[in-house]
């Protein structure tokens, strides 16, 4: 048996929950119709017969069948499938952009009108590919997002059901009583605690080279808005309608990361945990990538666990593109280091990366770089504000931004897996240095791993 099979028979489901393999953590759930719980595959609970177990491909579909979820191995702090799963590309955008908080901001008709598709065939995407519909799907996450809330903090009821995006208690305790058939008294913890900084934990399948992923962060790091101390990686971010810090750093229990926000004011909460776990790669599947780059690397060349660290947003991702053209790691982060100082929104010691705005009507004469460089800045700016969507390959219509500046940004800001870097200077240099023939193509669908693979051994030298 291995993680590598994307077909989750019940014969492989049932060998996973038999041997409690983490690898298939997150990647299915098994209700119990003997209790009525339904667990993940590590749950140290004692093992119930195959006759009273049915396997769920998503914790919201055995929520849908009427299953309530074990108070042992949480499957609320459970890791995130990974996104290329073979699901059908439409739901997966759809999906994308429900965790991003896009369909809580408007109707159901204008979400769907947004996708180019019918209300009825949005219904027909979830129902065929998770089992519920999309608002159950929405409802339930935000539901165990709660309930983490409640294990892991001492958020008073009333603060937790804004933070897990409910507008009124009583709709919270409904809800939450509907999809998990518990109440939020059922596992509130006693605890006091600061509405304003609250620590969740953020699960992940092994391997993971954090360490790795924490060097590669303080090489390219932004003085600003990015900050390391012995707890971890710190930064501070805009999102949506939330303002403050966070830090992410390592862990007591096994395969977990810790995450602290520190927020201006609470707020809705659940899709800028997703949009975190997105930007540590949490919800990557290790095994499987590997598996596939040992076809262009021999496994003395693999560094296990590495994972892509995505950069915060598209505009931002933009500017370091721009300001790291034609020089080195650090003379880019430099540059983007007084871009931060001068025109940045003042955050206690630090700031908030600047807007579009700002760098569009700002002199950039204060930057040490050639003035048509200065010139793509302020256009890449204008292209963001009035872009009606933000859509990468159109980048490719201001002077200054070509082909590599465009697949950078779908490699560490969109998060393709898929994405050649091969022109890449330092590429080139692994790929000699190691004596590699064309290893891109041989590593589909994983290529931007190996481009991480092979910066990794430039970090050695």
């Amino acid at each position: 048996m291995t993680s590598e099979n994307f077909d989750l028979t019940p014969s492989i489901c049932r060998q996973a929950r038999l041997a409690r393999d983490r690898r298939f953590d997150g990647l299915f759930f098994i209700a119990v119709r003997s209790t009525g719980i339904y667990c993940r595959p590590i749950c140290p609970a004692k093992l119930p017969q195959e006759k009273n177990v049915t396997y769920f491909h998503s914790s919201a579909a055995a929520a849908n069948a009427g299953f309530r979820p074990c108070l042992r191995c949480r499957p609320d702090s459970a890791p995130g499938s990974p996104q290329w799963r073979g699901s059908e590309s439409l739901f997966e955008r759809a999906l994308e952009r429900i965790y991003q908080g896009d369909l809580s901001e408007m109707t159901m008709a204008e979400f769907s009108k947004q996708l180019g598709i019918s209300e009825r065939y949005l219904r027909t995407l979830f129902n065929t590919h998770i089992g519920t519909s999309a608002q159950q799907f929405i409802q339930h996450h935000r539901c165990l997002l709660a309930k983490q809330l409640l294990h892991e903090t001492g958020l008073p009821v009333q603060e937790i059901a804004i933070a897990s995006g409910f507008n009124s208690v009583r709709r919270f305790n409904d809800a939450f009583k509907k999809q998990l058939q518990m109440t939020p008294s059922d596992v509130r913890r006693t605890k006091l605690a600061s509405a304003k900084q609250l620590t969740l934990s953020l699960a992940y399948r092994p391997p993971f080279d954090f360490n790795a992923m924490l060097n590669f962060l303080k090489r390219r790091q932004v003085n600003g808005i990015e900050w390391f101390d012995d707890d971890g990686y710190h930064r501070s971010f805009q999102f949506k309608q939330l303002k403050g810090s966070f830090c992410v750093g390592a862990a007591a229990q096994p395969n977990k990361l810790l995450l602290t926000l520190k927020l201006d004011q609470i707020g809705d909460i659940w899709p800028l945990v997703f949009h975190l776990r997105q930007r540590f790669d949490l919800d990557a599947s290790s095994n499987i990538i590997e598996k596939r780059l040992s076809h262009g690397l021999t496994t003395e060349q693999i560094h296990r666990g590495l994972r892509i660290p995505l950069m915060w947003s598209l505009f931002e991702g933009g500017v370091r593109a721009i300001c790291g053209q034609q020089v080195s790691v650090t003379a880019a982060h430099n540059l983007v280091a007084d871009l931060v100082q001068h025109l940045g929104e003042p955050s206690g010691e630090h700031f908030f990366f600047p807007s579009a705005k700002a760098v569009l009507q700002a002199d950039l004469s204060f930057l040490k770089m050639p003035q048509a460089r200065q010139t793509t800045l302020r256009e890449f700016a204008r292209w963001y504000i009035e872009a009606n969507s933000h859509t990468v390959n159109d980048l490719l219509s201001i002077k200054g931004i070509g082909p590599w500046t465009v697949n950078y940004l779908k490699f560490r800001y969109l998060g393709e897996p898929d994405i050649e870097l091969s022109s890449d200077l330092g590429v080139k240099h692994a790929i000699n240095k190691l004596a590699l023939s064309n290893p891109y193509d041989r590593v589909k669908p994983f290529r931007s791993y190996l481009t991480m693979q092979l910066w990794q051994h430039l970090s050695k030298e």
